[in-house]
């Protein structure tokens, strides 16, 4: 156990995730070193009372945590470092705030629709999405890359998965933005964050209820039709489950790949040898590239575990009810795994970085899905603007409730020499 805990108080400060991001993978590295687990206290934002949590930050604990469920479980409390009442973490989270058998049930009716085909359909809606972004920006020369493509690229893709028409967009659009802005004032405005993420919630809420009902009427090819209308003897989401479910999809499934995106080119652009040798050939250096990118940015910063027994790991002796919190940015640097692990190598092999979740019952259901989605979009990108650079430095989010579920980037100058739209 850390003797001086005291320097990683800063993962709790606004200030250090308003920090380019090597400056905060940097400041792992000593603590890493330290110790496996660091015991943090915090002020709980919903009772003003302190508590403690440990800090999870190297590679083999975080995986064995995530193998371990029944000990370590996401159902008491919530995956936020924060407890949240029951109806709010159901509400929030859908299933990755479950334990088993609810997790399995919902998780189970969910993956029907990430078969292999249904996998193909939605990388053919991909393409068509990155083609019609690219075209709206790429005769202008320059652009925010997070405005004008990593951030409404993947909700387009979500939203034409779920049959959700593109005159709410913006609603959707507004509503992810504010539950996972943690606090940001951009998004907030003068909102008090707690009645805001609570009202966009019940306005995602209440979209995909009125589409649910409309789908149960008359059924289409679409995710949403499929959950609401079970074939004989399976099991289908409630309608209290369908809403939670979307949410987790259009905030959780759309946050992390846009962040990959907007991640993956300023990497990319911070190591030119690397995007010369992407660049040189894309077939080859892709599935590589995608792997790297995920294991450097980590868009998901955290997710929590709470001891449902006593418990021992790497000889620390765990109590009944204690938190813990695994940081994936910090595992997947850990040294004991990773060979040079601040360095860019899209070569790297083996890379078994944790981007998506470790080991375990709740490992991304999307997992393949952002993978794909990810190449396809740099490919897209570095096809069509094969000079594109990043000009300014990436604006990250303003977490007010730091550390932030996921380590966002709010904007991302680029230049690039224009070109012709390719579609009608």
């Amino acid at each position: 156990m850390s003797s001086s805990a005291q320097p990683v108080t800063e993962i709790l400060s606004r200030d250090f995730w308003k920090l380019p991001l090597a400056e905060r993978m940097a400041a792992f590295i000593p603590w890493r070193e330290e110790s496996a687990f660091h015991p943090l206290e915090f002020v709980h934002p919903f009772t003003g009372e302190s508590e403690i949590f440990h800090a999870v930050i190297r590679h083999a604990e975080v995986l064995e945590i995530s193998k371990r469920a029944e000990e370590f479980c996401s159902g008491q409390g919530a995956v936020s470092i924060a407890d949240m009442p029951p109806e709010f973490r159901d509400y929030f989270g859908s299933f990755i705030n479950m334990d088993d058998p609810r997790h399995t049930r919902q998780r189970t009716i969910v993956s029907r629709s990430f078969t292999p085909k249904r996998l193909e359909q939605v990388i053919d809606s991909v393409n068509t999405i990155s083609t019609e972004v690219i075209d709206a920006f790429c005769e202008k020369g320059e652009a925010d890359l997070v405005d004008v493509l990593s951030q409404p690229l993947p909700l387009l893709v979500i939203c034409d998965m779920m049959g959700i028409p593109r005159s709410e967009f913006k609603t959707v659009l507004d509503a992810t933005n504010v539950i996972l802005g943690s606090g940001d004032p951009e998004f907030l405005g003068d909102a008090d964050p707690g009645d805001a993420v609570i009202q966009s919630g019940m306005r995602l809420i209440t979209l995909m209820n009125e589409l649910a009902e409309q789908r149960k009427k008359n059924p289409t090819d679409d995710l949403t039709s499929k959950l609401v209308n079970a074939e004989v003897g399976e099991d289908m989401l409630a309608p209290n489950e369908i809403g939670p479910f979307f949410i987790l999809l259009a905030v959780a499934g759309n946050d992390t790949t846009r962040n990959a995106i907007s991640h993956g080119v300023n990497l990319l652009c911070q190591n030119p040898d690397q995007l010369a040798l992407l660049r040189s050939d894309l077939d080859r250096y892709m599935t590589g590239a995608v792997e790297e990118i995920i294991r450097l940015a980590s868009p998901v910063t955290f997710m929590r575990r709470t001891l449902t027994r006593d418990a021992t790991l790497s000889g620390y002796d765990f109590k009944t009810g204690e938190k813990v919190v695994m940081f994936y940015g910090a595992a997947n640097r850990d040294p004991r795994v990773f060979d040079d692990p601040e360095k860019m190598d899209i070569t790297r092999d083996p890379n078994p970085h944790c981007g998506f979740g470790g080991p375990g019952p709740h490992f991304c259901l999307g997992a393949n899905l952002a993978r794909r989605e990810v190449a396809v979009v740099l490919r897209h990108l570095l096809t069509r603007l094969p000079d594109l650079e990043v000009t300014g430095p990436a604006v990250p989010l303003d977490a007010e409730l730091a550390p932030p579920l996921v380590g966002g980037i709010k904007r991302l100058p680029v230049r690039f020499s224009p070109t012709a739209r390719v579609a009608a």
